[in-house]
């Protein structure tokens, strides 16, 4: 039987944009995007920002976590059947990291596409990175459930470990998860809350649970948040950078 290679020209990038800055994206990047027949992307609006900033004038396909599993297999087909570029691009960041793209990526390796992968950006790393907290193993957690017993339960989870842990938060509930850090894991929690990363507002205030709470308590949380969390006494980190929130 014919190989994928064999049978199509046509390509599947998986490509990692800006989380703010738009001059982090890579050169690779920007290539792959030119080339690309087609940009699958999760906000249509802000991708076509990004291209406008760079002179890029590409077809837009809408790909999100509500429409993804009626989309995959149109979008497959382009590549597979047609022989088509296509470039896969989420909100920002990495995709598939909390974002949309592992559908899409276990159904191309159903179909005998192996994807392209393109390094960048990516909020967590970028984090890992900041929070001056211990990175010699850490656990990632995305976006913690919204009902308070499944919240607490995964806390638990990450003070059982005693690594750190890294997860997303909406700036509506980072206050209730630092109260909830607290209660399950005590005073002695260290955290690193990175906020609005590469963007103008960039902060990383660092402490234990109560310290950044009091330090945020009371003002207005805006942007994108996340929270590195390590469940045992350190050293004492270093101060916040920025502004305060």
């Amino acid at each position: 039987m014919a190989s994928f290679q064999e049978k199509s020209h046509g390509k599947l990038s998986i490509v990692a944009t800006p989380i703010g800055n738009l001059g982090d994206i890579t050169l690779r990047a920007l290539d792959t995007i030119r080339d690309a027949d087609v940009v699958v992307a999760e906000d249509t609006r802000r991708t076509r920002g990004l291209m406008s900033h760079y002179g890029i004038s590409k077809k837009v396909m809408s790909c999100h976590a509500f429409n993804e599993r009626r989309a995959v297999a149109g979008i497959l087909s382009l590549v597979l059947d047609k022989g088509l570029k296509v470039a896969v691009i989420s909100d920002a960041g990495t995709p598939v990291i909390s974002d949309p793209g592992f559908l899409m990526i276990r159904e191309a390796r159903n179909m005998g596409i192996e994807p392209e992968f393109l390094p960048g950006v990516s909020a967590l790393t970028f984090a890992a990175a900041a929070s001056g907290l211990p990175m010699d193993k850490f656990s990632f957690f995305g976006f913690l459930p919204v009902k308070k017993g499944r919240r607490e339960a995964l806390l638990r989870v990450i003070k059982a470990e005693g690594r750190t842990a890294f997860l997303f938060e909406s700036p509506f509930r980072v206050c209730r998860l630092l109260e909830e850090v607290l209660e399950v894991m005590g005073s002695r929690a260290q955290v690193a809350l990175v906020r609005e990363a590469t963007k103008m507002h960039e902060e990383v205030v660092r402490g234990t649970a109560g310290d950044v709470l009091e330090k945020i308590s009371g003002s207005k949380c805006r942007g994108e948040f996340v929270v590195g969390i390590f469940p045992e006494a350190g050293e004492s980190l270093d101060g916040d950078r920025g502004t305060n929130t």
